[in-house]
Formats: C-alpha cells, structure tokens, sequence
C-alpha cells in the first residue's frame, strides 16, 4: 500500500475514534480535512452556522504532530475552558492510544 494511502486511511480512523470519544462526552465533533488552504499552517479551523472544520497537516510530519493537532481541533472547536480542556484531552488521548495498541 502506498504511504500516502495508508497515511490517509489512518488519519480517517483516528477521526472516527476521536469523534465516537468525543461524542461520548457530550462535545461536537468537527468534519477534519487535509490539508489545510493556507500555505505555511500546519492545522486551522474553518467556522460554519452550526459546524467546524479541522485541516490538518498529515505529509512530513510526525504521526503524534497529526493527532496532537486533531485533538486541539476537538477542543478549540467547542470552545472548552482549560479545566475541562484539560480532562477531555486526557481522554481523546486515551483513544488515540487504544489505536495504537489495536494496530
């Protein structure tokens, strides 16, 4: 499988596990793209009505700088105080890693 390929269907799969974790405690899950429109920006949220998008970055850089920026999209996107910020990071964390360990 190409890296490029694989790279993608990865980034789907932790979108799908971070939105059924984030959806479990109650947040909005943002549509996540790659990549970004604007040159030199490794992740930026674009604003709906009622919706948020999260475009990220996935070429060049490390695995962890991808989901670190999907999971700071999570949290700017409902718009979390840094306490409860701080809780539900730990938790979008600990699915990322339950993917990890499932690989």
């Amino acid at each position: 499988m190409e890296l490029r390929t694989a790279t993608t269907l990865r980034f789907a799969e932790v979108a799908q596990r971070l939105g059924r974790s984030a959806r479990f405690h109650g947040l909005r899950v943002p549509t996540f793209r790659s990549p970004p429109g604007i040159d030199h920006v490794r992740r930026s949220i674009r604003w709906g009505r009622d919706t948020s998008t999260v475009l990220v970055v996935l070429w060049d850089r490390p695995w962890n700088a991808v989901q670190a920026d999907m999971i700071e999209g999570i949290l700017v996107a409902n718009q979390l105080d840094s306490g409860r910020a701080d809780a539900i990071r730990a938790v979008l964390w600990a699915a990322v890693e339950d993917e990890a360990i499932a690989a």
